[in-house]
């Protein structure tokens, strides 16, 4: 199992401490701080992931719940609305993201904030955020916003803009419970429902428009 490398400020103390407790006659507390260190790594797990459908579909930036999916005004994307969908982010969950399209970073801009729960409807109005958008080559955009929430630390993004990234590559994570929005052109069709279960990188979530029957049977 491959762990994401911000894990390791985390997880290192554990076995420390419980090695002071061993010395210190305690067995049983070094074997409940180990046993806590473990879970704390497993936060960080970083799973092989794969998509093997057409080229342009777009895939989950993140594992979790969809708790909604809608349409929104978000003028930092493009003009008019976009559809969202929205992916609620358990202490359980894997928390890395990957990119959902291939192209180029044309934003990637972090936005201080509220930590409340994630689970709460309009947190992307007031809590921590950063804002990512790849351009396709035919100009399309989409955006991956990664939204903090109430037990969140910290936010991580690895692309700066003008990075060309291919779909499924590594975006960042969210260091506990969190949110992450996807926003597509309104057109695009949403092959998810609210109440699905996604896997980043893996689960096939929006089919852009203009593709043919025969494209779409491919998957």
């Amino acid at each position: 199992m491959r762990f994401a490398k911000e894990a390791w400020p985390f997880v290192v103390p554990f076995p420390l401490v419980a090695a002071a407790q061993l010395m210190t006659g305690r067995p049983k507390a070094a074997a409940a701080t180990l046993a806590t260190g473990g879970a704390v790594l497993l936060f960080f797990r970083d799973p092989d992931r794969s998509f093997h459908g057409p080229a342009d579909w777009v895939v989950a930036p993140a594992d979790g719940l969809v708790t909604a999916i809608d349409l929104i005004e978000d003028p930092a994307v493009g003009p008019g609305k976009h559809r969202r969908i929205v992916t609620f982010l358990s202490v359980l969950d894997v928390h890395v993201q990957r990119c959902p399209i291939a192209g180029r970073v044309v934003t990637s801009d972090h936005r201080p904030g509220r930590k409340v729960a994630a689970f709460v409807e309009d947190i992307d109005q007031y809590n921590e955020s950063h804002l990512t958008i790849i351009e396709r080559n035919d100009g399309a955009r989409v955006g991956i916003r990664q939204i903090a929430g109430l037990l969140a630390r910290r936010i991580v993004n690895y692309l700066p803009v003008g990075t060309d990234v291919y779909r499924g590559q590594h975006l960042g994570l969210i260091k506990f419970s969190s949110r992450v929005d996807l926003i597509v052109p309104r057109d695009w069709e949403v092959l998810v429902r609210k109440g699905d279960r996604l896997q980043n990188g893996a689960t096939a979530i929006v089919r852009p428009s203009g593709e043919d029957d025969e494209t779409r049977d491919e998957n």
